[in-house]
């Protein structure tokens, strides 16, 4: 079977190392961009493509074609659209999940193959390992099963979608501080780390002071 890992940040790479060490009869490819992936499959038939953390449309010729599973971090239908974990956590959502579609035409819209549901109460690193793990069981799953995937339909009832996040919206204001309770603040802070734009307040000088860590007095 020929299988295709597009993933290129940190712990999407993290993810696809767990797999392929789980399996020696399965042929595996790695690519990091667009580019990469129009050329590999103009010449390689895959029969699973999976897409992890990855930052590019991809068109409907591709998705109709292959066999694409996308890893999305929230339990969709709920939270489609972009920078998940932040929305969910700054939302003050306690439990998100790892979930494994069947990709569509559409964003985050297509049937479900896996979900399992993760802690959103640590730190930024402690839940992206917790992603990593449960989704290298996702994968491992799929392709263990493969062909015989079940296909679980999104409930649109249920659907919400949230756009992606832009670096301004890192800024913690005086009216954040005068309005939202400490735990609320404490989220944005913790779920805006490292690789993501860091929160910060704007000092007298213009400056930004960012924001590394918190800490709710007890």
């Amino acid at each position: 079977m020929n299988v295709l890992f597009c993933a290129y940040r940190d712990w999407a790479i993290e993810i696809v190392l767990d797999v392929t060490k789980k399996f020696k009869e399965h042929s595996f490819n790695l690519i990091s961009n667009k580019d990469e992936l129009e050329t590999t499959l103009k010449t390689i038939d895959y029969d699973l493509i999976f897409f992890i953390g990855w930052s590019w449309m991809v068109e409907n010729q591709i998705t109709e074609k292959f066999f694409c599973i996308c890893l999305h971090p929230s339990p969709l239908p709920k939270y489609r659209g972009g920078s998940p974990i932040q929305n969910q956590v700054i939302n003050g959502e306690t439990v998100g999940a790892v979930t494994l579609f069947k990709m569509d035409n559409l964003v985050d819209h297509g049937p479900i193959i896996f979900q399992k549901d993760i802690s959103l109460t640590e730190t930024l690193p402690k839940i992206f390992s917790e992603i990593c793990r449960v989704g290298a069981i996702g994968i491992v799953d799929i392709i263990t099963k493969y062909p015989n995937i079940s296909l679980i339909p999104q409930d649109e009832s249920e659907a919400t979608y949230f756009d992606r996040r832009k670096p301004t919206m890192s800024e913690i204001t005086i009216s954040d501080i005068q309005n939202l309770t400490s735990l609320e603040l404490y989220n944005k802070v913790r779920c805006l780390q490292h690789p993501y734009p860091l929160p910060y307040v704007i000092c007298a000088d213009g400056k930004k002071l960012f924001l590394l860590e918190t800490k709710i007095d007890d």
